[in-house]
């Protein structure tokens, strides 16, 4: 049963093809929100929407690289030909590799700045035009990370993403300013250890710098989170479908933990 009541919200979802972003896709769903999955691969996109159209809902998927404007302009206007509106714009694209600090590539650098920032950027500029255009406000809600403020554990050699996901959370803090006088509530949620393909990636390499076991690592770091369990999407949807509602009608350029205690700031 829909707790938040989106029926007859446009939503995108980036990155909506797999992991946090299928867990969100679904979750605004099940709200009542019409949902387009953007992503890069659209075979996975394709199966989330369908997923969502069995479920009941309403759901297209638009492939889409959040590094190219063009894109991301027509990601918008596919999404409102199809929904009539835009109403919550979730920016959960990330992409993430390790490397040690000294020996991060320009390319690498490049990269994770080119979709963990210059990407919400795209989105974000995007989707506030449209918002102001329709007027009646709307949410910008954008995946960041407990990375956008702390450092990760020294072992994981992630600088790059760390200082990508930084600027990221700079943008909304700025941006959130600016665009609340039209009814534009932006703000961004902070997953903890999310398990997902990427942290299973990271595990791999620790655990082969390190020459512990992979399941020696996932215990270890288990052990650092007091609730006791790895954080599943759904944890997160949870927190973007409460601030797609209009009970977080008064929250401006604010990051909302969902991290399990794993980490504080």
């Amino acid at each position: 049963m829909p707790i938040y009541e989106l029926e007859g919200k446009g939503a995108i979802v980036t990155g909506g093809g797999r992991n946090i972003g299928r867990g969100i896709a679904h979750r605004l769903g099940a709200e009542g929100a019409a949902v387009a999955v953007a992503d890069i691969d659209a075979v996975a996109g394709d199966a989330v929407a369908a997923e969502i159209q069995d479920d009941g809902g309403r759901a297209i998927s638009v492939p889409t690289d959040v590094t190219d404007r063009s894109q991301v302009d027509r990601m918008v206007a596919q999404t409102v030909a199809a929904f009539g509106s835009l109403d919550i714009m979730v920016n959960n694209s990330g992409v993430l590799s390790t490397s040690p600090a000294i020996d991060i590539t320009e390319d690498d650098w490049d990269r994770h700045f080119a979709v963990n920032a210059k990407g919400v950027l795209f989105c974000s500029q995007a989707a506030a035009h449209r918002m102001i255009d329709q007027g009646g406000g709307g949410r910008i809600i954008t995946i960041v990370s407990t990375a956008g403020v702390l450092p990760s554990f020294r072992d994981t050699h992630v600088a790059a993403y760390v200082s990508s996901k930084h600027a990221a959370m700079g943008l909304i803090k700025q941006m959130s300013q600016e665009i609340a006088p039209h009814g534009i509530l932006m703000n961004a949620v902070f997953p903890g250890i999310v398990d997902t393909d990427m942290l299973r990636a990271i595990h791999r390499d620790v655990a082969a710098e390190s020459g512990e076991t992979y399941e020696d690592v996932r215990q270890r770091v288990l052990e650092l989170i007091p609730v006791g369990r790895y954080q599943t999407p759904d944890d997160v949807a949870n927190m973007v479908a409460f601030l797609a509602s209009a009970d977080a009608n008064y929250s401006v350029g604010q990051a909302f933990d969902a991290n399990g205690g794993a980490f504080f700031w």
